[in-house]
C-alpha cells in the first residue's frame, strides 16, 4: 500500500483539500445530470460510487477528526447509499499508512529515541492504520506487542476539521439556532479525548479490570513505559477483525457464542459502571482461534450521568412509552420536547418517539433476541427512510435530544448492526447473572 510522507495540518491546507474534493463531487452531479439527459432512466448507482470515491479519497489524506466522520458514517448502514458505506467503512482499519521515516521522526519526538532502541524488534510498514492512528508489530524481552502512533497534527487540527464540516452538519440535520452548539462541542470534546493516549491507557485498563469477569471476553495489557499521549503500546492480540470473521463464520453457535459476549460487555457497561465503550465498529473487536471476542481501542468512552440514564431507560419499557404523562415528562427530561414548542409541535415529536422507541427497544423486552432477523432491521431502515423524507419534519428545529443522544444512541446502533452481522442471537439479561 502506497505510504504518506506528510499529512496537511494548517487550516488552510486542510480547507483546500476539501474544497478540491468538492469540486470533484460537483464534476461527478454534472456528468451524471448530462448522461440522464440520455438516458432518463438512469439511477443513482454509478454517482454515488463516483461521488463516495473521491470523497473518501480526499479525507484518507486529511486523517484525524475529517476521517473519523467518515468512519462514523459507515455505521450508518440505514443511512448511507451502499457505496458510501462500502468506500467509508475502509476508513475502519485500511487507509495509507504513514511512511517509514516519517514514524522515525515522530518517535523521536516523544521517546528522544527511534523505535528499534526501544524495542528488540519494530516492523517499519504499519499492520493497521485508521482515522487516527496506525499499528505497528514490535517485540520486547520475547513478548510481541502492538504498538499505535497518532498521526502527525491531528489533535490540533479538531477544532477546525470541526468548523468546516459544521455547515453541511446543520443543513443535513436541520440543526437552528445557537444552542446547535453543544452537539458540536461534544464531538469536539470527545474527538479531544481520543486523541490522548494516555487517557486511552488508563480507561482501558479500568474497562478490563471491570468486565474481565464477563465469559469468552479477552483485554490486552497496556504498557505504560512505553506509552505517551501520542504513542501507545500495548499486547499483541492474534485474531480476526469481526467484519472478516463474519464473512468467513458458518458456525451458528459460535455466532451466538461472540454475539453474547459482546452483548453482555456492553449491557454490563451501561447498567453497572455508567460508562460506555463508544466506539462500536468492526475494526475496534478480534475474534481469536478460540472463539473469544477480543476489545481493543478504548479512547473513546461515554459517561452516562444518571439524569440521562433514568429517563432514557425508562422509555425502554412498553407501558412507560404507552403511559402518556409518564412518557412526555421523559422526553422533556431528554430534552426531545423543548419548551418552546407549539403545541403542533410537541404532539408530532412524541408521536414520532412513540413509534420510533416501540421498534428500537424491541430486543429489551424478550427474554432472547435473534439480531441476524432481517425484518426488524428492515423496519428500521423503513422507518428512518419515512422521517427523512418527512417535508413537515424539515419545516421545524433540528435541535432535538440531549448532547448525551449522539454517542448512546450511536453506541446502540452500533452494537446492534455488529450483532446483525454476526447473525447472532442473544439471551437480553444474561449478563446480570454472571457477578463481578
Amino acid at each position: 500500500m502506497k505510504t504518506i510522507d506528510s499529512i496537511p495540518t494548517g487550516k488552510i491546507s486542510r480547507a483546500a483539500k476539501l474544497v478540491k474534493t468538492g469540486v470533484k463531487v460537483g464534476g461527478n452531479y454534472l456528468k451524471y445530470y448530462g448522461n440522464k439527459l440520455v438516458d432518463p432512466e438512469l439511477d443513482k448507482e454509478a454517482l454515488n460510487a463516483s461521488n463516495a470515491e473521491d470523497i473518501y479519497d480526499g479525507l484518507k489524506d486529511l486523517k484525524g477528526s475529517a476521517l473519523k466522520a467518515a468512519q462514523m458514517l459507515s455505521m450508518e448502514k440505514n443511512l448511507l447509499p451502499s457505496a458510501y458505506v462500502e468506500k467509508f467503512s475502509l476508513s475502519q482499519f485500511s487507509v495509507p499508512p504513514l511512511s517509514a521515516p516519517l514514524v522515525r521522526k515522530t518517535f523521536r519526538k516523544y521517546f528522544g529515541k527511534n523505535p528499534e532502541e526501544i524495542f528488540d524488534e519494530f516492523s517499519e510498514n504499519s499492520v493497521n492504520a485508521a482515522s487516527i492512528g496506525q499499528v505497528h508489530k514490535a517485540v520486547k524481552d520475547g513478548k510481541k506487542l502492538a504498538v499505535k502512533i497518532q498521526y502527525p497534527g491531528v489533535a490540533d487540527s479538531i477544532s477546525s476539521d470541526l468548523a468546516l464540516v459544521k455547515p453541511i452538519a446543520v443543513r443535513m440535520f436541520n440543526l437552528k439556532g445557537a444552542d446547535s452548539e453543544k452537539y458540536f462541542k461534544e464531538v469536539e470534546t470527545k474527538l479531544e479525548e481520543e486523541t490522548d493516549y494516555l487517557l486511552e491507557l488508563k480507561q482501558s485498563e479500568e474497562v478490563a479490570k471491570a468486565c474481565g469477569h464477563i465469559p469468552n471476553l479477552n483485554f490486552p495489557r497496556y504498557y505504560e513505559q512505553y506509552s505517551t499521549d501520542r504513542i501507545l503500546t500495548m499486547d499483541w492480540m492474534d485474531g480476526l477483525h469481526l467484519s472478516e470473521f463474519t464473512k468467513v463464520n458458518k458456525d451458528v453457535t459460535l455466532a451466538n457464542k461472540i454475539g453474547q459476549a459482546l452483548w453482555d460487555f456492553y449491557m454490563f457497561q451501561i447498567h453497572e459502571l455508567r460508562k460506555v465503550h463508544a466506539d462500536p465498529h468492526p475494526g475496534n473487536f478480534l475474534i481469536n482461534d478460540k472463539g473469544e471476542l477480543t476489545a481493543i481501542d478504548f479512547g473513546c468512552m461515554k459517561t452516562i450521568p444518571e439524569e440521562f440514564y433514568t429517563p432514557y431507560f425508562k422509555l425502554a419499557k412498553p407501558e412507560n412509552i404507552h403511559n402518556t404523562d409518564l412518557f412526555n415528562k421523559s422526553l422533556r427530561e431528554l430534552e426531545i420536547i423543548r419548551e418552546d414548542d407549539s403545541p403542533e409541535e410537541a404532539a408530532y415529536f412524541s408521536e414520532l418517539f412513540s413509534e420510533l422507541l416501540g421498534l428500537f427497544t424491541k430486543p429489551f423486552n424478550q427474554e432472547t433476541f435473534d439480531f441476524s432477523d432481517k425484518t426488524f432491521f428492515d423496519q428500521i431502515a423503513a422507518l428512518g427512510q419515512k422521517y427523512a423524507k418527512s417535508t413537515e419534519l424539515r419545516k421545524m428545529n433540528g435541535n432535538r435530544g440531549s448532547k448525551h443522544f449522539l454517542y448512546i444512541n450511536r453506541t446502540f446502533f452500533g452494537l446492534y448492526s455488529l450483532l446483525h452481522d454476526l447473525g447472532s442471537k442473544v439471551e437480553i439479561n444474561a449478563y446480570k447473572l454472571v457477578t463481578a
